[in-house]
């Protein structure tokens, strides 16, 4: 219908027509329909909707001989439809009333899925790709604009992974005994990636993808819940509410905030405390690990007012610990950080250093190496240093703070 279906003659006379059958007889309609209904508020309406419909149907065919006639017939049809439908509701509430609650083997269900998404015999990438469809629902586009890739790439990833899956025959189950612990490693790294996809990624700005780090702060509680005797589980769940209480701080009008420059009055101390309780939980279970010890540096972070109150020697400490478990040149770089911030920048920027066969292509080497060689005075170093971080990354927030850096 359009507004000069109603400008028309024929249009004009039905609307006329409608309004004086509906002032004459819908009081009547309504009466009637209570008395063998029961029920006023479904008689009104009923009848509205019956009038509704006499706005459409009548501007196209006219009025009927027997307005109020046709009207009342409306109204009763409309009625008998309400009532089925209800019926049938009432049917699906008792099917639902009567249906088990949620239990444990449900969440069960949701973990072995997700298990069988990061198997080690898939590819991070198309682990990552079907966490998020097969777990988390997204759409190949949504997949696609998360991880800065194309929805064909995507889509082809998750079918050759899904293929995998049944010609090896992977089961979706989560594993018991020996094989669970490195299994768990690898689905609590996916979710650990995810959200690392969240900041930072090519093109992007400074803001995080919030729908994707609440993902993966929702399946790694998820995981926890359904594995309760797993510290690990809850050491990740402790990460990432720590990160995440950051949040708030760590951007501003589009700028990337570092640690020491945060308005820590921003932070989010509930997420904060919900963190420190997963973490202490993990603990009491007194099987330490990598995701437990990152938390632990992170609440050293977190506990600190203001940042020079930061406890780096503990940090430094926690980071022997996790050498242990994660001995990758990026828990090597951050133990250099923590080094540099004690004041020993030669020892580390010695450290730095000897990273530098594995590390040359990693934006964040070379800014961690210039901030050291800026401490100790080396300012054209440090200069040259900064300009190689900025052409290496793909960030753009990233790229304007290096450059603030540079022409410091």
């Amino acid at each position: 219908m359009t507004a000069s279906d109603a400008a028309s003659p024929s249009g004009a006379a039905s609307d006329r027509a409608l309004e004086r059958v509906v002032r004459a007889e819908s009081a009547r309609i309504v009466a009637a329909l209570t008395a063998s209904l029961g029920n006023l508020d479904l008689a009104e309406e009923s009848v509205a909707e019956a009038v509704a419909e006499a706005l459409v149907s009548w501007r196209e065919v006219g009025a009927p001989p027997n307005p109020g006639g046709w009207l009342t017939v409306a109204a009763r049809r409309n009625a008998l439809d309400r009532l089925r439908r209800d019926q049938r509701y009432r049917k699906k509430l008792e099917l639902l009333a009567g249906a088990p609650a949620p239990s444990e083997s449900a969440i069960d269900e949701r973990v072995s899925l997700l298990f069988g998404c990061c198997h080690p015999a898939l590819t991070e990438s198309a682990q990552l790709a079907l966490t998020l469809r097969a777990v988390c629902g997204l759409t190949t586009e949504q997949i696609a604009r998360a991880t800065m890739s194309t929805p064909t790439a995507v889509g082809q990833r998750i079918v050759r992974a899904k293929r995998k899956i049944g010609a090896a025959g992977i089961p979706l189950r989560v594993p018991i005994g020996a094989e669970r612990s490195p299994r768990l490693d690898v689905v609590l790294t996916v979710i650990s990636v995810m959200y690392n996809e969240a900041h930072l990624t090519a093109g992007g700005g400074a803001e995080a993808n919030r729908d994707l780090a609440e993902d993966a702060l929702w399946l790694a509680d998820v995981v926890a819940h359904a594995l309760p005797s797993e510290p690990e589980a809850l050491g990740l769940v402790a990460l990432l509410k720590f990160h995440r209480s950051r949040e708030p701080a760590r951007s501003v009008a589009g700028r990337i905030v570092l640690l020491a420059d945060q308005d820590r009055s921003r932070w989010d101390v509930g997420l904060q405390a919900e963190a420190h309780r997963a973490l202490a939980a993990a603990a009491a279970l007194r099987r330490p690990g990598r995701w437990q010890l990152q938390a632990a540096i992170a609440a050293c972070h977190s506990d600190a007012r203001v940042f020079s109150e930061t406890d780096w020697e503990q940090i430094i400490v926690l980071y022997d610990m996790l050498l242990a478990y994660d001995p990758s040149p990026v828990v090597r770089l951050n133990r250099a950080v923590a080094l540099g911030e004690t004041g020993r920048r030669e020892a580390a920027l010695a450290e730095v250093e000897a990273l530098e066969d594995e590390m040359v292509r990693f934006h964040l080497w070379h800014a961690v190496r210039a901030e050291l060689l800026r401490g100790l005075g080396r300012e054209e170093e440090a200069i040259r240093a900064l300009h190689t971080a900025h052409g290496l990354t793909t960030n753009e927030a990233e790229r304007r703070l290096l450059r603030s850096r540079e022409l410091c």
